[in-house]
């Protein structure tokens, strides 16, 4: 069975989640910490070895009004290097608020301040995966 892995990209960290095998519900996996391309490459891929990963969902950090800025047009290029790098089908997703919504769950969760910091990203992709198999789920 295979299972979809959504990206939460940052600076420092990306947040990993993967869908269930029958992609309807997306979990956080971990926090991947940022070396270089060569070095992030290989944990990702692992990653998608490990798990069996047939597709990956990059989250499009637009701006609330919808357009694409400076942050939006890296994650476009690190996704578009992705599938190059993993031949994989890799897709962007809307991830608008989700760093928001994912703090909100984590506080409701009483996660301690230090523990939010760490699995804040793998929240926010289990967010951005989430919402893109519900949409994928309820098109015709």
């Amino acid at each position: 069975m295979s299972r979809i892995m959504a990206l939460d990209v940052g600076e420092v960290t990306i947040g990993v989640a993967v869908s269930d095998p029958l992609e309807v519900t997306a979990q956080p996996l971990t926090t991947v910490r940022r070396q270089g391309r060569r070095t992030d490459l290989a944990a990702l891929r692992r990653l998608v070895d490990e798990h069996e990963v047939t597709q990956v969902i990059v989250g499009l950090p637009l701006r609330l009004g919808g357009e694409r800025g400076s942050a939006a047009l890296e994650a476009e290029a690190f996704a578009a290097w992705l599938r190059e790098a993993l031949s994989l089908p890799v897709t962007t997703w809307d991830e608008r608020l989700t760093s928001v919504q994912a703090e909100r769950v984590l506080l409701e969760a009483d996660v301690s301040r230090r523990r939010r910091r760490e699995v804040i990203h793998q929240m926010a992709a289990a967010l951005i995966l989430q919402s893109w198999l519900d949409c994928r789920a309820a098109a015709p």
